[in-house]
């Protein structure tokens, strides 16, 4: 049985909780994926409160506050599995007094498939998801992408950091080298090695945590968002995601490739394009101050 949650990291959600509840808004809750931390969204943020959402910027479980604290304790990551961060985020959105609109990125993008298929969103938005099961590609970029962690077996209960060119290759491949080393700077933190495992063997085990309910009648709205260039969740494995989940029968399942863009697309110059693509489609379907 996993301790409750505790630390300075679930008070600073609680309190983005209560604060989300205290506006009486719909909240938009964010969820990051590996190598990243909340604040990677500080710009989404604003976008969607300036649309009348009430953002939540949530953490994975004990993520650090700073990029210059998380990359001084990269101890403090390693250890957390799919069904642990999925039990957190599903934690944090049941304290929430309205149903929320959900948006994550890569591993984030997994969490937020999974807790739509709990019921728990009224629109979800899913960017460069990580697969479940069921989805089958398996591009050779996406094998490259991922060998920083596959490639040794003791990273499984360990803290990866992504050197520059890994992180060149995964996530910035799209922009120019500048901005490359502009972003490796700004928003790299190491990432638990775990996740990548259990969705690397998500259809060889039948009690694997890196599932979805794809079926469930009170899944709502889902967008998946793929980046044309991305090399870590290209096009293929996106699109099975979404094909995946287009079988449900109770709601509205689009996906939307934005050309140019890599993994790197919710936090780099492009960023904007990303976030309002989101947000048209969640407005279709919620009144955030109604």
């Amino acid at each position: 049985m996993s301790n409750p949650p505790s630390g300075p990291s679930y008070a600073r959600d609680l309190a983005q909780i209560e604060r989300a509840n205290a506006t009486g808004r719909v909240p938009a809750v964010f969820i990051h994926g590996l190598w990243l931390l909340p604040t990677s969204w500080d710009r989404w943020a604003a976008v969607f409160e300036d649309a009348g959402f009430a953002p939540v910027l949530a953490g994975w479980p004990d993520d650090p506050e700073t990029v210059e604290e998380a990359n001084a304790h990269p101890e403090v990551f390693a250890g957390k599995s799919v069904g642990q961060v999925a039990d957190h985020f599903c934690g944090l959105i049941g304290k929430l007094e309205r149903k929320p609109a959900v948006v994550g990125h890569s591993f984030g993008g997994l969490i937020t498939q999974i807790t739509a298929g709990r019921g728990l969103s009224q629109a979800s938005v899913a960017i460069d998801p990580a697969p479940f099961r069921g989805v089958l590609p398996l591009p050779l970029s996406s094998l490259r992408a991922e060998s920083a962690v596959l490639g040794n077996p003791a990273n499984y209960h360990r803290a990866v950091p992504l050197t520059y060119d890994q992180f060149r290759y995964s996530f910035a491949n799209a922009v120019t080298e500048e901005e490359a080393r502009e972003l490796y700077g700004t928003f790299a933190v190491p990432a638990p090695g775990e996740p990548l495992f259990q969705a690397a063997a998500a259809n060889v085990n039948p009690w694997t945590e890196a599932k979805v309910d794809t079926a469930a009648a009170d899944r709502g709205p889902l967008l998946i968002i793929s980046g044309e260039k991305d090399n870590t969740v290209p096009w293929a494995i996106a699109n099975a995601s979404y094909k995946k989940q287009a079988q449900n029968e109770h709601a509205v399942t689009e996906i939307t490739e934005i050309a140019g863009r890599g993994h790197s697309l919710t936090i780099d110059h492009g960023w904007r394009e990303v976030a309002e693509t989101a947000l048209a489609f969640v407005r279709r379907f919620v009144e955030p101050d109604a």
